[in-house]
């Protein structure tokens, strides 16, 4: 009778160790304390404080030197007469993302600065697992790329570096470059005429170089941006060469500036498309935290 007493409370001592222990997993997994939000946050904020802010509006002088399709997406958008920026923040809400092509999308949320001082570049990530967090961290500072991938707030599944993701994230700094468009002024990124509806730009900074067409509609909307300089790193840190293209798609004017309402980026594979980056709800704000 003790024997079977004695195992039954050594029973309810572990279920209470077990439920103790599921409590308190739950509960971190949900307060509001992220390290990688906190990496983000203060790289973020010391951007910010070392941007200045640019007191003066876009004009028609600013932009005569561009290929006429450029020109024309600054004067169709609205831009002439408006203040130059000096940073973006981008807020999506609900964004497809899907991590590689055999696994299914996630439903996201990312929020991203742009900042025009130097190409830099930071983006969140934030979402779940089968119910446990994961978080990501992009950043793009003094011609230094990496990617980062949390689980669970501690266990960090992947942090890309190197040459290849150098050049991964200042092409996608250029290809965000006409929706923060003080970037495409400014001495680090040239422009070539192509024709009346595409204009190549390339962007030189830290030693690297990389290009890309911009395409446009015939009355001035920014319709697409393809690149050959991106490639896709795999977690396992497998390196593909593959054609990159970023969507931008219905447009709206949203306070007096006509912006695409839908963004996609795009891996253009052999074997088909696969749009791996689906936002339709998000805001775009200028100077502001």
């Amino acid at each position: 009778m003790k024997t079977r007493k004695g195992g039954e409370k050594t029973m309810w001592v572990i279920f209470m160790i077990f439920a103790i222990i599921l409590t308190g997993i739950t509960v971190f997994f949900y307060v509001p304390y992220s390290k990688t939000k906190t990496e983000f946050t203060q790289s973020a904020t010391e951007q910010i404080g070392i941007s200045n802010a640019i007191n003066n509006v876009f004009t028609f002088d600013d932009v005569k030197e561009l290929p006429n399709p450029v020109r024309k997406y600054f004067e169709y958008s609205g831009y002439i007469g408006t203040p130059k920026m000096s940073y973006m923040k981008v807020a999506f809400k609900n964004v497809d993302f899907i991590m590689s092509p055999d696994k299914p999308a996630l439903i996201i949320d990312y929020t991203q600065y742009n900042f025009v001082r130097e190409p830099v570049r930071l983006a969140y990530i934030d979402t779940a697992i089968y119910g446990i967090p994961f978080q990501g961290f992009d950043s793009y500072i003094d011609g230094k790329g990496s990617m980062k991938g949390v689980l669970g707030k501690v266990i960090t599944l992947f942090n890309q570096k190197g040459d290849e993701m150098n050049k991964a994230c200042l092409v996608t700094f250029l290809s965000e470059s006409l929706i923060m468009p003080i970037a495409a002024l400014q001495h680090y990124i040239t422009w070539e005429a192509v024709d009346d509806t595409h204009a190549k730009a390339t962007i030189s900074y830290n030693d690297i170089s990389a290009s890309g067409i911009f395409t446009f509609s015939e009355n001035g909307e920014l319709l697409s941006f393809t690149t050959e300089d991106r490639s896709v790193i795999s977690a396992d840190r497998a390196i593909q060469q593959v054609r990159w293209s970023a969507e931008f798609k219905d447009y709206k004017t949203i306070r007096g500036i006509k912006q695409p309402t839908h963004l996609q980026a795009v891996w253009n594979y052999d074997q088909g498309d696969l749009i791996y980056f689906d936002g339709d709800c998000f805001t775009v704000e200028y100077d502001s935290k």
